[in-house]
């Protein structure tokens, strides 16, 4: 049995090795690398020490066995990960720009990546946290529906729903993805949004307004408002307080927000309070953007620990 459950796509990323190399060019590529936002979490949770499951699906081929020799080594449950004889492991190609932004081209459509069916409810026996990331909702419409499937049965076993809204407009597919956003939204108790999401999610302009907004879902316990190398804000029904980040000589910022994101839900499964919470996923985050890699970083809690006491 696993403490956090996660269902999503798990894909295997190829990187442009130098920036400012567009996708339509000739040029040098990594990889592969184990990824998908999805597994870069549910893997950081493990690492954390916690019980950690994913549900989804890959190919039977090498990219697949990439993929899950990486998440099983770190003691992640991969015993609802479907194995396709018939279709290949998804992959992203991405390139990096000088002024931090990225692109992608997903290889996702008719993949294992997002055709995972929501499992009975017994797997999800002691789940306490079941996390969504946003990119999942937006790969498939049917996927999209199983996702919610299975946050539903979460959420009838008392787990609390931790939603990263992790916008991928590669992916966006159709304006159905609003309704189940704004499902998910319903039934969320942790929200871990960027600036720009929680302003689109709410329709709102200013952050202030934004946060008031969501928190008129009674449901709704803590907002972890992201904002890169500027730290984030953390608002409670009761307080809000500034997390900075932790100085560290960056070589890939790939998948940092995911790790915070595991780090974060690992801190309050050690009850923590919110803000050692953060302090942690900002530790996390700054392990994994000095190693080439969506989830390359040295991240465990001594390190975890050794990076806090630093600061």
């Amino acid at each position: 049995m696993a403490d956090v459950w996660i269902m999503g796509e798990m894909i295997v990323e190829i990187m442009r090795t130098a920036e400012d190399v567009p996708l339509d060019r000739e040029g040098v590529f990594r990889g592969p690398f184990p990824s998908g936002a999805p597994a870069i979490f549910i893997d950081t949770v493990a690492r954390m020490g916690h019980r950690a499951g994913i549900i989804g699906g890959v190919g039977e081929d090498d990219f697949g066995k990439c993929l899950l020799r990486r998440l099983e080594k770190d003691g992640v449950d991969c015993s609802h990960v479907d194995v396709s004889e018939a279709c290949a492991t998804g992959v992203a190609f991405v390139t990096y720009f000088f002024d931090g932004s990225r692109k992608f081209i997903y290889h996702m459509g008719n993949t294992p990546a997002v055709e995972a069916k929501a499992p009975d409810i017994s797997a999800l026996e002691g789940v306490k946290y079941f996390h969504i990331m946003g990119c999942s909702l937006m790969a498939n419409s049917e996927f999209a529906k199983e996702i919610v499937k299975t946050m539903k049965m979460a959420k009838r076993l008392k787990a609390k729903i931790s939603f990263d809204p992790n916008i991928r407009k590669e992916l966006f597919a159709d304006e159905s993805i609003n309704h189940v956003i704004s499902e998910v939204m319903e039934n969320t108790n942790i929200f871990l949004p960027g600036v720009e999401e929680l302003r689109d999610i709410t329709k709102k302009d200013s952050v202030e307004e934004a946060v008031e907004k969501s928190f008129e879902n009674p449901e709704l316990e803590i907002i972890v408002l992201k904002n890169g190398s500027k730290g984030s804000c953390i608002y409670t029904r009761e307080q809000a307080f500034e997390v900075g980040a932790f100085s560290a000589d960056q070589v890939d910022a790939t998948g940092a927000g995911d790790c915070f994101d595991g780090a974060f839900i690992s801190g309050l499964l050690d009850g923590k309070d919110p803000e050692d919470a953060a302090k942690m996923g900002a530790a996390a985050g700054a392990l994994n953007v000095q190693a080439f890699g969506p989830m390359e970083g040295e991240i465990n809690p001594e390190n975890i620990r050794k990076l806090i006491k630093r600061d």
